[in-house]
C-alpha cells in the first residue's frame, strides 16, 4: 500500500467511525404551505426560516460550511407533504427536516422522516400525534392541548369568567385546543355552557353569533386562524356581543387585526411571541424579521426561526451529518435561548416553555401577561 492509498483508506475509515464528513453545503429541508388557503402563514414561516439561515451563515455556518435551505410547497395538504418529504430525503439528501406547516401535512411528513431515521422538527403544528411518530420527531411549539389548558387558566383565573362558550374550528388545531380547555376548565371555576363548531371554509357566522348572544357568556374561547377568526370576531362585535374573546396562536398575525378592524381591540390570545419582550433574542428577531419581510413578525415566523436555530445548534454540536448523531444532539438540547423562549426537550420530543398572552391594544399586538406554570403546561412524555 503506497502512502496516497493509505491516506485515502484512513479517511474512509474515519468517516465510517465518526459519521460522514460535511458536503460543500449543509442542507436543511423545509416544507411549508406556499400556495393555497395557508399561503400567508407559509410565507411568514419561510421568511423566518430564511432569516435564521442567513444569521447562521453570517456566524460561519456549520463547521465552516454554508447552510442551504431546501424548500418545498406542501399546500398544507398531507398528499403534497408526503412526496415533498420523500424528495427532501431521497433526492436532496437532507440530514434534517423542518415543518413550517399545519398539523395534517406535518403529521404525514413526520412519518416519512421517522421511517427514514432522519430528524424532523415541527415548528408550530400542534397535533399530539406528531411527536408520537417516533424518536426522530420533535416539536418546538406548544401542543394544542397544552395551549388549551393555558386558555382555561386565562379565562377563569385571570379574567374571572365563570360561564364560557367555545367556538371550535373543526380540524386538528381546533379540536386539540378545545380538548385542552375543557380538560382544565373546572379547575379554574369555568363552566362550558355551550360549544359551537364551524368549518375552515366558513366566513359567515350568523347562526353561531345569534346563539352566543342568547348564551350571554362571561367569555368566549374561539379557535381559528386569522382568516377565520377575523370575520368571526367582527361579526360577534357587530351583533353586540361584548364578552372577552380569547383566541390562540392562529390569530397571531397583523392580518387578523386588518380583517377584524376595530373589533379586534381587546382580543387576547395565547401564543409564543411577546412583541414587548426585552430579551435580546426576541428583540433581535422582531427587528431583523421586519427589516427583511417588510411586515410585522408573527408567531409562525418566530416558530420557524426557532426550529432552524435548534437544528443549526444540534448540527454544530454533533459535528457530523450523521442523522442519528444530529437526532441525539437535538434530544440533548437544554435551555437554548431563542425568539420564542428557552428550548429544552422531554423524552417525547416535546418542549416546555411559558405561554405569552398578547392583547390587541391601539391596533397592535401588545404584552398582556405570561402563564408559566410547569405542571399546567407540561406536555406528555411518552
Amino acid at each position: 500500500m503506497n502512502f496516497k492509498t493509505f491516506l485515502a483508506f484512513a479517511a474512509v475509515s474515519a468517516i465510517a467511525l465518526t459519521g460522514s464528513a460535511w458536503a460543500e453545503s449543509v442542507k436543511i429541508g423545509f416544507n411549508a404551505p406556499l400556495t393555497g388557503f395557508a399561503a400567508a402563514d407559509g410565507k411568514s414561516a419561510l421568511t423566518g426560516a430564511e432569516l435564521a439561515v442567513e444569521q447562521a451563515n453570517a456566524e460561519g455556518g456549520i463547521n465552516g460550511k454554508t447552510i442551504e435551505l431546501v424548500v418545498y410547497d406542501d399546500g398544507a395538504k398531507p398528499d403534497q407533504a408526503v412526496p415533498a418529504a420523500k424528495k427532501l430525503i431521497g433526492q436532496d439528501g437532507v440530514k434534517i427536516g423542518i415543518s413550517g406547516s399545519y398539523s395534517g401535512s406535518t403529521r404525514a411528513a413526520a412519518q416519512v422522516f421517522q421511517d427514514a431515521s432522519v430528524p424532523y422538527i415541527s415548528a408550530y403544528a400542534i397535533h399530539p400525534d406528531i411527536t408520537r411518530s417516533g424518536k426522530y420527531v420533535f416539536r418546538t411549539s406548544f401542543m394544542g392541548e397544552v395551549q388549551g389548558r393555558a386558555g382555561a387558566k386565562l379565562a377563569g383565573e385571570m379574567l374571572g369568567a365563570k360561564k364560557v362558550v367555545l367556538i371550535t374550528l373543526q380540524n386538528d388545531f381546533g379540536k386539540s385546543l378545545a380538548a385542552g380547555f375543557k380538560s382544565k376548565a373546572a379547575d379554574f371555576g369555568v363552566s362550558v355552557v355551550n360549544e359551537y363548531q364551524y368549518s375552515i371554509k366558513d366566513r359567515q357566522f350568523g347562526p353561531i353569533v345569534s346563539k352566543v348572544r342568547a348564551d350571554n357568556p362571561d367569555a368566549i374561547y374561539a379557535s381559528g386562524y386569522f382568516f377565520t377568526a377575523g370575520p368571526l370576531v367582527k361579526q360577534l362585535r357587530a351583533r353586540g356581543v361584548k364578552a372577552p374573546i380569547i383566541g390562540q396562536e392562529g390569530y397571531d398575525s397583523d392580518k387578523f387585526i386588518d380583517i377584524a378592524g376595530p373589533a379586534a381591540e381587546g382580543v387576547i390570545i395565547t401564543t409564543s411571541l411577546d412583541r414587548d419582550s426585552k430579551k435580546p433574542e426576541t428583540m433581535n428577531f422582531i427587528k431583523s424579521f421586519e427589516a427583511k419581510a417588510g411586515f410585522g413578525a408573527d408567531m409562525v415566523a418566530a416558530s420557524a426561526h426557532t426550529a432552524v436555530k435548534v437544528a443549526v445548534a444540534a448540527m454544530r454540536k454533533a459535528g457530523t451529518d450523521d442523522p442519528a448523531a444530529i437526532r441525539d444532539a437535538i434530544a440533548a438540547t437544554r435551555n437554548l435561548a431563542v425568539s420564542t423562549g428557552s428550548i429544552s426537550f422531554n423524552g417525547l420530543g416535546e418542549v416546555t416553555k411559558a405561554v405569552q398572552n398578547q392583547v390587541v391594544k391601539g391596533g397592535k399586538w401588545r404584552h398582556h401577561s405570561v402563564i408559566d406554570d410547569p405542571a399546567l403546561l407540561a406536555p406528555p412524555s411518552e
